[in-house]
Order: structure tokens, then C-alpha cells, then sequence
């Protein structure tokens, strides 16, 4: 009995170290005055409204969602094929593929970005400033997550032997890939998108780096306001907290639904 208690005063105390700042952070965001009280004297959502008026915030806003979307879907693509590919036809590459994915632990955010300006500033190729050398840099950020997730995903199944079921059913190599193997990765995929997408979205020093004020993201934008207003760039931390945390219940329903349809056409 004692040992239960003592888990949930450790699971109470966790909960209260995550969830206060933020609870802190969205009060300083409603208040009007906030100094040498215990709570604001006075609550107002001004500063949301200036927020969501500014056309700055929300141009910043769709940037961002702009470059994440399109770096977790290219590296969600390439990703998932490379991993079922090197698995199932090439399982000798698989230890060179794994080293080779976790090679954005090794190299930090601000060496990765020195070398990317140093490579494409010049010709044949010049990125530097654009759209592109962002979403390159997002996509090889975020490769070791989307390999973990699918390449974990991949050792729940017998690859192989669903892939040679399917195929004396009938089915095309593409075929068996896309109606028996991929439904089975969708959790872990979904996994690999729910993280990729938070880490991408708090990202700053690539996208200051690399862009800068040429293609203005949230995270750029935050910064800026917090040297002018600290009620207006709690408003921006707590309207991110908010996306992020929408964008994952809509892609965990959706998973779910997925999921939910797969098992009804098994059934039927």
C-alpha cells in the first residue's frame, strides 16, 4: 500500500513540475499587471488579440506549419520505403543506414548550419536564404526519429513472410507493400510524425541561421517579441503549446481510425 502512494506522489510531483510553468505561462498571458503578487491583479485577453491581428504572427505561423508539413512528408516517403527496402532486400545495409541516420545526434545545430550555408552559398547550387536549405535541414534533423519509429514498427511483423503471402496470393511486390505491410506501420509511424513535428516546430537555431528574417518562422518571430512585450510572448508560447497539441490529437485520431478500418476489413 505504501509503495502505491509512493508512485503517485512521484507521478503528482512530475505532473506538477511539467504542467505548472505552463500553467504560470498562460496566466502571465491573460494578465494585465503581474508583480509582487502570488496571482495577476487583473486577467485580459488583449494580448491574444493583438496576437492573432498582427499579420506578421500568422504569416509566421503558416511558414512554419509550411516547412514541418513538407519535411515530415518527404521524410516519412523516403524514409519508410528505405527502411522496408534495406529490411526485407538488402538487410546487410542495415547497420550502415542505422549509422548514418543518427549522425544528426553527432553534429550540433550550429555546425550543421555553418556547413549548409558553406555548401550552398555559392554555385552550382544556391540555397542559402531560400525555403529549400531550411527544409533540407528539418529533414535531416529529423531522421533518426522517423527511422527509430519505423524501423521498430518493422520488428513487430515477420516482413518477409507477409510480403511472400501476399505475393502467392497475387499480389505485386508494391501491391503487398502498400495493402499488408503499411497499415501495420502506421503506429509507428504515427509515433516517429507525433515527435518530429514538436521538435520541428520548437527549432530555432537552423532556421535563424539559415533563413533568418528572409523566410520569418515562429521561432523567429518569438524571439523578436520577447525583447518588446513579455504578456505577448507568453500569448505566442502558449498559442504553440496549443497547435502542437492539436495537430497530435488529429493525427492520434486518425491513426486510430486508420487502425479501426484495417481491423474491420480483416474481419469482413
Amino acid at each position: 500500500m505504501r509503495k502505491g502512494w509512493i508512485h503517485y506522489l512521484v507521478i503528482l510531483a512530475v505532473g506538477c513540475y511539467l504542467v505548472l510553468p505552463l500553467v504560470a505561462t498562460f496566466l502571465y498571458s491573460i494578465s494585465q499587471t503581474w508583480a509582487n503578487t502570488i496571482l495577476p491583479t487583473g486577467y485580459t485577453l488583449s494580448w491574444y488579440e493583438q496576437l492573432f491581428s498582427d499579420q506578421r504572427f500568422l504569416d509566421a505561423l503558416g511558414r512554419t506549419a509550411l516547412i514541418c508539413t513538407l519535411a515530415l512528408l518527404l521524410s516519412m516517403i523516403t524514409m519508410v520505403l528505405t527502411v522496408f527496402v534495406v529490411t526485407v532486400y538488402v538487410p546487410k545495409l542495415e547497420r550502415f543506414l542505422q549509422a548514418l541516420v543518427m549522425l544528426p545526434y553527432a553534429i550540433p545545430g550550429v555546425v550543421a548550419a555553418v556547413g549548409l550555408i558553406k555548401m550552398y552559398a555559392s554555385k552550382p547550387i544556391v540555397l542559402t536564404g531560400t525555403i529549400w536549405i531550411i527544409i533540407g535541414a528539418y529533414y535531416v534533423l529529423i531522421m533518426p526519429y522517423m527511422y527509430q519509429g519505423i524501423r521498430n514498427s518493422l520488428r513487430t511483423i515477420d516482413v518477409k513472410r507477409l510480403i511472400e503471402a501476399a505475393e502467392m496470393l497475387g499480389a505485386s511486390k508494391w501491391k503487398a507493400f502498400a495493402l499488408v505491410v503499411l497499415p501495420n506501420l502506421v503506429p509507428g509511424i504515427l509515433v516517429s510524425s507525433l515527435l518530429s513535428l514538436s521538435i520541428l516546430f520548437g527549432e530555432f537555431v537552423l532556421a535563424n541561421m539559415l533563413v533568418g528574417g528572409h523566410f520569418e518562422t515562429i521561432q523567429i518571430y518569438l524571439m523578436k517579441r520577447l525583447k518588446e512585450n513579455g504578456h505577448l510572448s507568453s500569448a505566442i508560447v502558449i498559442t504553440y503549446f496549443m497547435i502542437v497539441l492539436i495537430s497530435s490529437l488529429v493525427m492520434l485520431k486518425l491513426g486510430a481510425r486508420l487502425q479501426t478500418h484495417e481491423r474491420k476489413e480483416r474481419v469482413s
